[in-house]
């Protein structure tokens, strides 16, 4: 139905989903999906367009058409040329998001964007910007305005307070690879902003934080529209009584900016059991570090909360903003205490000495004086944290931003 007898107001018939990926590699695609599939549990019809395969089962919903190009993600492209040049403007991926839109009614259509920067290109922003339906983006990173999408400096392992594409930003290499990928990486984000529009063509704009906010807040345009709107958490298992653990779990890639590194080292100095639920470049270093740490390795979802149930605390030490973090709030839901740093968005829902605690420095002296203090923190409820970023409560907020983005207020 596109529009209310009773009250004249135009209703949503038709979301056109866009993202990097048609199946869950992460947390923005789990997302993207799950939306879809909260979507059409609601009776909305979905249109889900990706660049890269393959096509999760999950999506198979009559309600669900899956557009999903074939084209290979620019880490998995066998053609270093053509993920370079593709990277840059992937003029096939705008062509099908064009064809896409011209197909929806505009008086009953919305298109969601949940990212571009792993496949798709700058070149979308061009339809997202002419788009004669309403345009939501929602920022899973800081590909907006970062060229490297995380405001963090990978060679000095800290946060990076430069200003987007500055000469500072420009002439420092903070790349977790080679210079020539920041400088592959500045072209891309030059050409995002001019001739991609991004993200100076978007009008309404949904941010997972308040810390991913004040982050991007400088390099919005003024008249986009911001919209709260925290990413689906289900509840992983049962409450966990953790007076009765002794192990500190990490849980994601053993990568730098993880900060695995420095809960190894912290761990030993704390004298606690630690943990690693991954895998990654670092694994070989925090075995050096910490020889007692036990490496699980990647395991399953239902592994992961298997190894939930036996932790003490979840320990989030992560040396990056990161945008919402989805395994702290799934421990805290659960009744597992997190330790994490002030400059996470984890911070924002964590209570010091309540439900975990909550450290100031990105250093292993802090993060182990942490470790000892978290073993006070007894049981307390999260009934609503739960309520607050349940997949309901994410529906109920989407199904109102499309609605307001089809009934504008003059």
């Amino acid at each position: 139905m596109v529009q209310d007898a009773d009250q004249g107001r135009r209703r949503i018939d038709t979301v056109l989903i866009l993202g990097d990926f048609a199946d869950i590699n992460g947390g923005q695609a789990k997302v993207a999906i799950d939306s879809a599939l909260l979507l059409a549990g609601a009776g909305v019809n979905v249109v889900f367009l990706a660049a890269a395969g393959p096509v999760s089962p999950v999506l198979e919903h009559p309600r669900i058409r899956v557009v999903c190009l074939g084209q290979k993600t620019l880490i998995d492209n066998p053609s270093r040329l053509n993920a370079i040049v593709s990277g840059l403007w992937n003029a096939a991926a705008l062509k099908a998001v064009r064809a896409e839109i011209a197909a929806l009614d505009p008086a009953s259509s919305v298109l969601h964007c949940h990212g571009w920067a792993k496949a798709l290109s700058p070149s979308v922003g061009r339809a997202l910007a002419s788009a004669p339906i309403p345009v939501l983006y929602t920022m899973h990173e800081y590909f907006l305005a970062c060229p490297n999408g995380g405001f963090f400096d990978y060679r000095s392992q800290t946060i990076c307070t430069r200003r987007a594409l500055s000469l500072d930003c420009i002439t420092t290499n903070c790349d977790s690879r080679h210079v020539s990928h920041k400088v592959w990486r500045v072209a891309r984000a030059a050409i995002a902003q001019s001739v991609g529009r991004l993200p100076g063509g978007l009008t309404d704009i949904a941010y997972i934080s308040r810390t991913q906010l004040r982050a991007m807040e400088p390099y919005l345009p003024a008249s986009a529209r911001l919209h709260t709107l925290p990413n689906p958490v289900s509840v992983g298992g049962a409450a966990v009584d953790v007076s009765c653990n002794d192990a500190y779990v990490f849980v994601g890639r053993l990568a730098p900016e993880k900060g695995g590194l420095h809960f190894a080292h912290a761990a030993r100095e704390a004298g606690v059991k630690a943990v690693f639920v991954g895998d990654g470049p670092e694994a070989a270093a925090i075995r050096a570090a910490n020889p007692e740490a036990t490496i699980t390795g990647w395991l399953s979802p239902a592994q992961v909360q298997d190894q939930l149930s036996a932790a003490r605390a979840l320990v989030f030490p992560s040396l990056w903003y990161e945008g919402q973090p989805l395994v702290p709030i799934e421990a805290l839901i659960r009744g597992i205490p997190v330790v994490c740093g002030t400059w996470s968005a984890a911070s924002e829902v964590v209570r010091d000495g309540v439900n975990g605690v909550i450290y100031d420095r990105p250093d292993v002296a802090a993060l182990a004086a942490a470790l000892g203090r978290v073993a006070s923190v007894g049981a307390f409820d999260a009934t609503e944290l739960a309520d607050s970023v349940s997949p309901t409560r994410h529906l109920a907020r989407l199904l109102d931003i499309y609605d307001a983005m089809l009934n504008p207020v003059a």
